[in-house]
């Protein structure tokens, strides 16, 4: 009886989400995997814009990019060194993995640099890529070590726009 009754209440409990979802309210927001909801996010601003030019439109381009971005994060070993207020990270990957840590730590230095005070120099090798990242103080060379290569990857919020360039067959760098 008493699964009767749980059943019954999940069925209505999903039934009255889903009206309500149809009529407007309480409107479900996550698409899914984060690169799909990427995906979706980028294709919905473009569809908005009437002055996107469809012809240069890439979003094969973008998902690319995007399973870089998670080869990097969930497949790639790192090592530090630490030299006086320098930080070297060696970035290696397997062989599929390589190729998007490069891809991915020479283009994200000149961004790091950019939006911090910080000299950022990035090299690939075989089977990787090295990020040295220099402080001026031992705050931001603790800040650095904190954050760690994944963390120094986040800083300066410009994936978005850089997703969407990359969708409008635009090289963002």
């Amino acid at each position: 009886m008493k699964t009767t009754l749980l059943a019954a209440a999940l069925i209505f409990a999903a039934s009255t989400a889903f009206s309500q979802h149809a009529h407007g309210t309480n409107a479900v927001r996550e698409t899914g995997q984060s690169q799909f909801a990427a995906i979706t996010e980028i294709v919905s601003v473009l569809r908005d814009d009437p002055k996107t030019n469809w012809a240069d439109v890439n979003i094969d381009a973008l998902r690319n990019h995007l399973m870089d971005m998670d080869a990097v994060t969930t497949q790639a070993r790192g090592q530090k060194t630490v030299t006086d207020l320098a930080v070297t990270f060696a970035i290696t990957g397997e062989e599929t993995v390589a190729p998007s840590i490069q891809r991915m730590v020479l283009a994200h230095s000149p961004m790091l640099e950019n939006a911090t005070d910080w000299r950022v120099t990035a090299t690939r090798f075989e089977n990787g890529a090295t990020m040295t990242v220099q402080a001026t103080s031992q705050d931001e060379l603790a800040q650095i070590l904190g954050l760690g290569f994944f963390g120094l990857m986040t800083i300066g919020a410009h994936h978005q726009g850089h997703h969407l360039m990359i969708a409008k067959g635009h090289s963002p760098h």
